[in-house]
């Protein structure tokens, strides 16, 4: 009788171990073809958040042009997605730069300094 509860308890510990790993091995799947498919043209996002578009491309590293005439190199692994043509990443850009202009800056508030040693009374 005290062997069910365990082949149950290895069983279901077995079947969340297959199903994880099978997840991971599609998530990497992914990520092997999206990284094969890139080409010269091809408007990408870093995993760092720089934005680009594919220049000139080998089997390990990709050059990216960030900014016209600003070209850097990379691995190719560090290419999370690529990303579609009407995404306009200056205009973003604008917007954020709008919001962090309208907002006031604010005085620092200054705590009273403590007084080490006194009792209080």
């Amino acid at each position: 009788m005290e062997l069910l509860p365990m082949l149950l308890l290895f069983g279901l510990l077995g079947a969340m171990m297959y199903f994880m790993s099978r997840r991971q091995r599609r998530a990497a799947q992914a990520q092997q073809e999206l990284q094969s498919s890139l080409g010269v043209g091809d408007r990408v996002m870093t995993t760092s958040g720089l934005y680009g578009t594919i220049v000139s491309a080998d089997d390990t590293t990709i050059d990216l042009e960030i900014a016209p005439g600003v070209e850097t190199t990379w691995l190719r692994a560090a290419v999370r997605e690529k990303v579609s043509d009407d995404v306009d990443v200056e205009e973003v850009y604008e917007d954020e730069v709008e919001d962090v202009a309208e907002v006031e800056p604010r005085q620092a508030e200054i705590a009273p300094p403590l007084e080490h040693g006194k009792q209080k009374s």
